[in-house]
């Protein structure tokens, strides 16, 4: 008993003490604050215009469903879960990873947008040549002839026109101020429909696995 208490007393002791008392402490912060980590989500506008005529996109293959979304979300995410569309409206593209490019949505969709081409998802080819190019503006800058924009990452609420045929700068303008700028409102608006990031719902698993 008596050694029971000179223990007791020792600064062995007390260090133990003090070190199991302050994980608990430190644990049950991170239990009471944790937050899921949250993923990337944000939106652009766009469209595409082949000859005058605005392209529709339609048809189920251009949308990424939140079936599909929630079916994959422990699993790595493909590319058509990076970077879509939804639910049937054909000017908002959801970016949903780090450092996806135009090029890399546009193929998504079965299309190729080259530097001065145009590769539509049936295998028709739009080229320049004497009559017709291929002109892109992007958030009011005209790159055409400037290379494409394959490679350019997708920004948040950037607005893109993407138009081949012979038009005139002034049609050019009236296409691309026809592009809906609504890709701030998507920001700022849960979307169910979401591939990324964390469900919202945080469980007592989720709070317990972040503890260590």
């Amino acid at each position: 008993m008596e050694k029971c208490l000179r223990f007791a007393k020792s600064r062995w002791f007390i260090a133990l003490v003090c070190f199991i008392f302050g994980a608990l402490v430190i644990l049950g912060i991170r239990f009471a604050t944790y937050k899921p980590a949250e993923g990337v989500h944000y939106h652009a506008n766009f469209a595409l215009y082949i000859n005058g005529q605005r392209e529709q996109f339609k048809g189920p293959q251009y949308y990424e469903e939140s079936a599909m979304c929630s079916a994959n979300a422990a699993e790595a995410m493909t590319p058509a879960q990076r970077v879509h569309m939804h639910d049937k409206i054909n000017n908002v593209v959801h970016v949903e990873d780090h450092a996806v490019t135009w090029g890399e949505f546009f193929a998504n969709l079965g299309w190729t947008v080259g530097p001065d081409f145009i590769e539509g998802n049936d295998g028709t080819m739009y080229a320049a040549n004497g009559t017709n190019k291929l002109n892109l503006i992007l958030n009011g800058k005209n790159y055409t002839g400037l290379g494409g924009l394959t490679n350019t990452v997708i920004k948040d609420e950037d607005r893109l026109l993407v138009s081949y045929g012979g038009e005139s700068d002034t049609s050019l303008q009236l296409e691309y101020r026809a592009i809906p700028s609504s890709a701030h409102h998507y920001d700022v608006t849960p979307d169910p429909d979401s591939c990324s990031g964390h469900s919202g719902v945080v469980t007592m698993r989720d709070r317990l696995s972040h503890l260590f």
